[in-house]
C-alpha cells in the first residue's frame, strides 16, 4: 500500500451546497481510502468501497448513509487518489460533498504532485472472467413510480435504455477503457475515447496531458432547475460545461471539442477505484453512468472465480 508523505490541506466549494468545503487528507498506515466528516460528532470513518457506495442517482457517486454520515461526489478525487497510486489515507472533510474545484481531477493531482508518494503500489485486481451490467438492470432496483416517471420521461426525450458497462480479461497489465457517450445534443453527439493504464510514467503523463482537465458538464436549464431546489448552487463556468438549451453549444470554452467523453474517463476511473485496488482488465462503458459501474464491481466481487488479487 502506499500513502502521501504528508498531509495535504484542500479547499473548495461543493457543487450542490456552494458552501465552503475543507478537506485535510492524512497519511495512513492501514490499508484503505476512508472519509471521516469532521463537522459530525461520532461520525467514524467511512470506507470509499464500493460496497459503501449509498448513491448515485444524483449522476454522482456517494458513500456511507445517505440519512447519516456520508459524502458524495467522491469520484475526481479518486481518480486523482488511483492516478498517483494511493490507496491508503483518511481524508477528513467538513462537510457532505468534496470540493468540486475546477470540476475536473487536474487540480487534486497538481495538490497531490507537491507532497510526494511513499509505500509500494496499490494491489491488483485481475478480471479473470466477463462480468456486464446493463441499464435496464438499474430501472429494476428502483420503486415502480420513479420507473415509471424515467420511462415517460425517455420516451419525450426519445432517449433509449440501452446503456451497459462491462469489464473482461485484457492480454496486457492495463486497465483499458473505452468510453462512448450518444447524445441528441449536437455539441455532444456520439464521442469516443480510449485510454490505458499500466502504473508508467508514460501513461500517468497521458492522463495529465490529455484527460485530467476535462470538465463535468450539463444544461444551463438543468443548473437552473437545481439551483431552485437548493441543489447546484456551487456550479459555475468555472467548473462546469453548461450547454445552451439547443444543444448546439456551450456558453463557456471547451478544452477539447470531445471533453465530454474525455470526463466519462476520469469517471469511471474513480469509480473502478472504490474496489480497492488497480482493476486490470478492459472496461467498456457504452453510455455509463455511476450506477452502472458500482453495479459491475458488484457483480465482479460477487463471484471469487471472477477475479484473482495480487499484493505487491
Amino acid at each position: 500500500m502506499a500513502t502521501f508523505k504528508k498531509q495535504i490541506k484542500i479547499s473548495g466549494q461543493g457543487i450542490h451546497s456552494g458552501e465552503k468545503v475543507n478537506i485535510v487528507i492524512r497519511p495512513s498506515g492501514e490499508e484503505g481510502i476512508f472519509f471521516k466528516r469532521v463537522d459530525m460528532a461520532n461520525s467514524g470513518l467511512i470506507s470509499a468501497k464500493f460496497d459503501n457506495v449509498g448513491e448515485t442517482k444524483m449522476r454522482n457517486t456517494t458513500i456511507g448513509k445517505i440519512a447519516g454520515a456520508h459524502v458524495q461526489t467522491i469520484e475526481h478525487l479518486m481518480a486523482a487518489l488511483f492516478m498517483v497510486g494511493v490507496d491508503s489515507a483518511i481524508i477528513e472533510i467538513n462537510g457532505p460533498e468534496t470540493p468540486i474545484l475546477d470540476g475536473s481531477a487536474a487540480e487534486f493531482i497538481k495538490e497531490f504532485e507537491k507532497v510526494g508518494v511513499v509505500g509500494k503500489k496499490p494491489k491488483k485486481i485481475i478480471v479473470k472472467k466477463e462480468v456486464i451490467v446493463r441499464a435496464k438492470e438499474v430501472l429494476k432496483q428502483l420503486p415502480m413510480i420513479v420507473r415509471m416517471k424515467l420511462w415517460l420521461m425517455n420516451k419525450i426525450m426519445g432517449r433509449k435504455v440501452d446503456g451497459f458497462v462491462k469489464l473482461s480479461p485484457s492480454s496486457d497489465e492495463k486497465l483499458n477503457i473505452k468510453a462512448t457517450l450518444v447524445y441528441k445534443e449536437k455539441i455532444i453527439g456520439s464521442q469516443t475515447y480510449e485510454y490505458g493504464f499500466c502504473q508508467t510514467k508514460e501513461s500517468y503523463d497521458d492522463f495529465v496531458e490529455n484527460i485530467a482537465r476535462a470538465r463535468t458538464f450539463g444544461k444551463y436549464s438543468e443548473w437552473e432547475y437545481l439551483k431552485k431546489r437548493g441543489m447546484g448552487r456551487g456550479a459555475n463556468e468555472g467548473n462546469v460545461i453548461a450547454l445552451n438549451d439547443a444543444g448546439d453549444g456551450t456558453l463557456n470554452e471547451l478544452i477539447w471539442p470531445d471533453e465530454f467523453v474525455r470526463h466519462k474517463i476520469i469517471d469511471a476511473i474513480g469509480d473502478m477505484f472504490t474496489s480497492g485496488g488497480f482493476v486490470v482488465g478492459n472496461l467498456e462503458s457504452y453510455k455509463g453512468s455511476h450506477a452502472l459501474n458500482n453495479l459491475v464491481l458488484k457483480k465482479l466481487f460477487s463471484d471469487k472465480s471472477n477475479y484473482d488479487i495480487i499484493d505487491l
